[in-house]
C-alpha cells in the first residue's frame, strides 16, 4: 500500500476517510471482488471492510453486484469523484445564502480581526464592497498617498472605481498632499465627497467606516489591519466622522 500513500491523502482531500481511500483505490485495482480480498489488499480488518463498503455505497464510488450465490463489489469510475463535487457545489450554493445570513453580526455581537500581509488586507476592502447596500454610508480617513501607493491597480480598480458604481453615500477625510487634491477636483467622477484637513497632520493610516465594519489599516511596515464588528463601536466612530466633517470647511 506504500505506493498508495499520496492518493490516499489526495483522496482524503475529496472528503473521503484514510480506510474509505484504502478500499476505493483497492476495487479500483482489483475489479469485482469480494470483501474477503478487499481486506487482505487493503490491510483493512473485514469487519470494518463492510462499514467501508456501505459508506462507499452511499457515496456512490462502489456498486454491490450479485453472481449466483456470491456478493462482488466493483469500484465505480473515478469521474463519479468529480460528480460528487460537482453535487457538493450546486449544495453549497443553495446554503450559502443562509450561512452568509447566520454570518452576519447582529444586536450585542462583536467580533475583533487581525490581519497581516497585504494580499488579506485587500481581501478585507472586497469584502468591505460586498457588504453595502444602496444608500449605505462609508466613510474614511486615509493619507490617500501612501494608501493608494501601496498597491495603485488594486485600490483605484478594484476598490474605488467599482465603488464609485455604487449607490453608497461615500464621504472622505484626506490628509493634504497633490493627490489629495486631486482627488478632491474629480471626487463627482468618483461618486463621493471629499475634505481635505493639514498635510502636517499625522495620520499614516487607512480608517474606514461603515455601517458593518469598521477597518484600522496601518499604512507602513509591517502591513496589518484590524477589523471590528461592533455596533456600539460604529455608531460611536461614525458619529466623531460626522463632527469631524462638520468643522471642515473644503
Amino acid at each position: 500500500m506504500k505506493n498508495n500513500d499520496k492518493l490516499i491523502e489526495n483522496l482524503k482531500e475529496f472528503g473521503l476517510q484514510e480506510n474509505e481511500a484504502k478500499i476505493y483505490l483497492t476495487s479500483l485495482s482489483l475489479g469485482p471482488t469480494t470483501i474477503l480480498k478487499l481486506s487482505k489488499h487493503s490491510e483493512v480488518k473485514r469487519t470494518t471492510v463492510y462499514e467501508i463498503v456501505d459508506t462507499l455505497e452511499k457515496k456512490g464510488l462502489i456498486k454491490k453486484e450479485i453472481h449466483g450465490f456470491k456478493t462482488l463489489y466493483s469500484p465505480e469510475h473515478p469521474e463519479r469523484l468529480e460528480n460528487s463535487l460537482e453535487s457538493k457545489k450546486v449544495l453549497l450554493s443553495k446554503l450559502l445564502p443562509e450561512l452568509e445570513g447566520k454570518y452576519h453580526l447582529k444586536g450585542t455581537e462583536s467580533s475583533i480581526k487581525y490581519y497581516e500581509g497585504l494580499d488579506a488586507i485587500e481581501n478585507i476592502y472586497n469584502d468591505l464592497l460586498k457588504d453595502l447596500k444602496p444608500h449605505d454610508f462609508y466613510y474614511a480617513i486615509s493619507n490617500i498617498t501612501e494608501w493608494q501607493g501601496l498597491d495603485e491597480d488594486f485600490f483605484m480598480k478594484n476598490h474605488v472605481e467599482k465603488r464609485a458604481k455604487m449607490s453608497v453615500n461615500t464621504k472622505l477625510i484626506f490628509t493634504d498632499s497633490p493627490l489629495a487634491r486631486k482627488r478632491k477636483q474629480t471626487e463627482k467622477n468618483f461618486n463621493e465627497e471629499i475634505k481635505i484637513i493639514p498635510e502636517n497632520t499625522n495620520i499614516h493610516l487607512d480608517f474606514v467606516i461603515t455601517p458593518y465594519k469598521l477597518v484600522m489599516f496601518q499604512l507602513y511596515s509591517p502591513l496589518v489591519a484590524l477589523v471590528i464588528e461592533n455596533k456600539s463601536m460604529i455608531n460611536a466612530q461614525k458619529e466623531i466622522f460626522d463632527l469631524l466633517w462638520n468643522t471642515q470647511d473644503n
